[in-house]
C-alpha cells in the first residue's frame, strides 16, 4: 500500500493519532490559523475551518459559536496566557490536541522576531492531564514521541530518546 511522505514526523504522528480517533466525516475547528497541517488534514477528507488570528485569550467568539463536531488545537495552548478559558469555552464534546513538552535540557522556545511566538508555556504531560480535567474533559487516549535532530551534540542526542510531543484525545465531561 501507498505510504504518503509528510513534511515531518510530527504531522506523521498527528494525523495518524486523528484518524484513530476522529473519522473524516467529522467537521473541525481547528484553533489557529490555517497552516501546512490544515492542508493534510483536508487531503485526507476532513472539513476544517480555522480560527482568523485573533487573539484566544481575548476572544474565544469563534470557538464558542462554532457548529464544529470536533475542535483540534496543535501545538497552540503554549502560546496562551490562559489555556483553561479557551478549553472551557469549547462547546463539542471532542477534542483532539498536542502540546510540546518541557524538556529539562532546553529552555522555552522564544522566537527573537516575531513577539507573538513565543511560549508561555511548555507542559509536563500530568500538568496539561490537569488542566484538561479542570476544564472539564476526560482523556481517552494519549501519545508521546521524540523529535530527533540530525544535528551534533549533548541536546541533539537526548531528544532521540525525550519525549517532545504529547498529544490526547479527550472527550467531555
Amino acid at each position: 500500500m501507498y505510504e504518503k511522505s509528510y513534511p515531518n514526523k510530527r504531522f506523521k504522528h498527528t494525523i495518524e493519532f486523528l484518524k484513530k480517533h476522529i473519522p473524516n466525516t467529522n467537521s473541525i475547528l481547528d484553533l489557529g490559523v490555517e497552516n501546512p497541517f490544515t492542508k493534510i488534514m483536508k487531503s485526507e477528507g476532513y472539513q476544517v475551518e480555522n480560527t482568523r488570528g485573533e487573539d484566544l485569550d481575548l476572544d474565544t467568539s469563534t470557538i464558542s459559536s462554532s457548529e464544529a463536531g470536533v475542535v483540534t488545537a496543535f501545538e497552540i495552548f503554549e502560546h496562551l496566557l490562559s489555556p483553561f478559558t479557551v478549553l472551557k469555552s469549547i462547546k463539542t464534546n471532542k477534542l483532539v490536541a498536542s502540546v510540546p513538552l518541557r524538556l529539562w535540557f532546553s529552555p522555552a522556545y522564544r522566537s527573537k522576531i516575531d513577539m507573538r511566538d513565543r511560549h508561555y508555556h511548555e507542559f509536563e504531560d500530568w500538568q496539561f492531564d490537569w488542566l484538561l480535567e479542570k476544564a472539564g474533559w476526560k482523556i481517552m487516549d494519549r501519545q508521546k514521541w521524540t523529535n530527533p535532530t540530525k544535528k551534533i551534540g549533548i541536546r541533539p542526542i537526548l531528544r532521540w530518546f525525550t519525549p517532545r510531543y504529547y498529544i490526547i484525545y479527550a472527550e467531555r465531561v
